[in-house]
């Protein structure tokens, strides 16, 4: 039975959507690190928010876990390297709270343009301060948004909608989709000298750390006014309370801070600072949306391998997971018969894929390849952390579609090189489905993958099978189907078989003996 914990507070909606799929559920929002690890190996699947820590140290514990999902965005409590190590995808839920978060933002940019809080507290304190909040219009002014993704996409139709002028730093927007969004794109230098108002919208990674500098803040417009409702770490905070207390920057609204909970920030108490305790995606339909999200993701990939939104392998659709599987089957197979037949040193791995094949989703079937290649090196490989080993042995992985003619209707190839040569092996999908071997370093030998079987590179003379059936048939190993190919009459020759019995090491060293053999080596799948 597939078990999945609930760790946090969360939507009743996720144990429905869970049960309802035939998968068991506990609730057990609150429980101490030492409690959940100490039950964590009984799940499959583990759903969170952002209270429970995702450690090394309770992923080594959690030998059943399949899947960590992360309600929401952020994965910050979760050890994604230590994660994939151990072969389990961790998901998220980037689109769910995507228009809370866009609302609050656009909030925010209100809440400054007008000084609401102050306003507030002063007139709630009884004074009557209506000549001190002089605020500025949103219309006319120009939003620089940095980062113009999901999120960011959406406070842009939402300025359009305030008549704003929107600008966008994103190195991932494309010309044409910034068109489509109707902003300007810019560079980050461009946004900074002419933005009134700049809205953060990307994650935290070493190459958006601090974007918004001491330099880069001095960089920015007199008047400015700053949103950050995105990540904590995007901004100099200590930088950004000197540049309000000097009137550079006229305000700055931040819902995330460096250090979370965020009790004691420098900024607290800078006059037109604003803050909020990290509530971009707290409303209750963005809570029911991520819940509903990562407890459909989940089910999918415990029940049927769909992978969205992972953050450490590629998404496979719930629909295309019936077409993908057979050649992420064939894909692995013939991963593990090269990396078996090349034990040695490998320094890259190749995946062509050619008719059929060239048109899907190449990813998965990538990862599965490398996956069984890298078998040869752990017993504990999977699709989530064959890349990441091959990455530690700095090897290289490359993807090839071919639109040639081929001799079959799909195809798949996996080439290593090593510092001796390459190895090579192709294959396809017999009826669709059944993975059959149909070329080994060149020479054709069409066979199907068997449990247990033998290849031996043997030059073609006379004589040679029969010798090879007395010395299996003597040492009582039956012999299931019998496969051979050769270069060329009288030259080298592939032969293939499938054994009933495991092949003892004696026996195959006499194998290796038998005249003319060059090659013999036993192989599992």
């Amino acid at each position: 039975m597939v078990k999945v914990l609930i760790s946090d507070r969360m939507s009743p909606k996720a144990a429905e959507i869970f049960r309802s799929r035939g998968i068991e559920v506990d609730e057990k929002p609150g429980l101490t690190k030492d409690e959940l690890k100490a039950i964590i190996g009984d799940y499959d699947g583990l759903a969170i928010r952002s209270s429970t820590k995702v450690t090394a140290d309770l992923l080594a514990a959690a030998t059943r876990l399949k899947v960590v999902g992360r309600a929401g965005i952020g994965v910050d409590n979760v050890d994604v390297p230590a994660a994939s190590a151990r072969g389990v995808v961790v998901m998220n839920t980037p689109f769910g709270n995507s228009i809370t978060t866009a609302e609050h933002a656009i909030a925010l940019m209100f809440a400054l343009a007008r000084q609401l809080p102050e306003a507030d507290a002063s007139t709630q304190a009884g004074k009557w301060e209506k000549n001190r909040f002089m605020g500025v219009e949103l219309t006319g002014k120009t939003l620089g948004l940095i980062g113009c993704g999901n999120i960011g996409s959406i406070v842009a139709d939402r300025a359009h909608g305030l008549k704003m002028k929107v600008i966008a730093y994103d190195p991932f927007l494309t010309p044409d989709r910034a068109q489509d969004l109707g902003v300007e794109k810019v560079t980050l230098d461009e946004l900074l000298a002419r933005a009134d108002f700049i809205s953060l919208h990307t994650p935290l990674t070493e190459s958006t750390r601090n974007i918004l500098s001491r330099e880069n803040l001095q960089k920015t417009r007199k008047g400015v006014r700053i949103i950050n409702c995105a990540r904590g770490g995007l901004i100099d905070e200590a930088a950004l309370k000197e540049l309000l207390d000097s009137g550079h920057i006229a305000g700055a609204a931040l819902d995330v801070f460096a250090e979370e909970p965020a009790t004691a920030s420098p900024l607290f108490g800078t006059p037109n600072f604003i803050s909020t305790p990290h509530l971009g995606a707290s409303t209750e339909e963005a809570q029911v949306n991520v819940a509903i999200q990562v407890a459909e993701q989940m089910a999918d990939f415990l029940l049927t391998g769909a992978v969205q939104n992972a953050l450490n392998m590629p998404s496979v659709s719930a629909e295309d997971a019936p077409r993908l599987r057979p050649y992420m089957t064939l894909a692995e197979k013939l991963g593990a018969l090269a990396g078996q037949l090349e034990p040695g040193e490998i320094r890259s791995i190749t995946i062509e894929a050619e008719g059929a094949a060239a048109e899907l989703n190449i990813k998965p079937i990538t990862a599965a390849a490398v996956a069984g290649v890298m078998r040869q090196f752990s017993d504990t490989v999977n699709m989530v952390n064959a890349p990441f080993i091959a990455r530690d042995r700095n090897i290289e992985i490359a993807e090839v579609r071919h639109e040639r003619d081929t001799d079959y209707q799909t195809l798949l190839r996996v080439t290593l090189r090593t510092p001796e040569g390459e190895r090579q092996v192709a294959g396809t999908l017999f009826a669709g489905s059944t993975p059959r071997l149909v070329e080994i370093d060149g020479i054709k030998v069409e066979a199907d993958f068997a449990p247990r079987m033998l290849f031996i590179v043997n030059e073609d003379k006379p004589g040679f099978i029969g010798r090879l059936g007395s010395l299996l048939g003597d040492a009582g190993v039956n012999i299931g189907t019998f496969h051979l190919g050769r270069r060329a009459a009288g030259g080298e020759a592939v032969l293939l078989l499938s054994v009933d019995q495991p092949i003892p090491e004696p026996l195959m060293w006499e194998v290796c003996r038998l005249p003319g053999v060059r090659t013999a080596k036993a192989l599992g799948f």
